[in-house]
């Protein structure tokens, strides 16, 4: 119970010691007013930059890489030869399948 009264005691007397600190008078600090100026600044130049954004350009046919040499026999016996130029090769028979199907 003693130690009871004595706390009591010691925050009494720190509470009449606190109410007699002065407290400082703390100026009033002024809200900014958010400027419409820098978002609308910011749309106009991106407005802007869309109008120097190049186009696409055509895309160009692409440079023949595959010449396809072809001999041919009509109905007289006759040979021919045939030459195409292409970018791909589509299809491919072995050299070596006529041996397959001639002997």
């Amino acid at each position: 119970m003693e130690n009871n009264e004595q706390l009591e005691r010691f925050f009494d007397q720190m509470k009449k010691q606190d109410k007699r600190v002065e407290i400082p008078a703390f100026p009033e600090v002024k809200s900014r007013k958010f400027n419409f100026w820098i978002p609308a600044g910011i749309a106009a130049s991106m407005s802007l930059a869309f109008l120097f954004i190049p186009k696409p350009s055509a895309i160009e046919e692409p440079t023949p890489e595959v010449v396809i040499i072809t001999l041919q026999e009509d109905e007289n016996q006759n040979q021919h030869f045939t030459i195409e130029e292409s970018t791909f090769l589509d299809t491919w028979e072995s050299p070596t399948a006529s041996l397959l199907t001639e002997y």
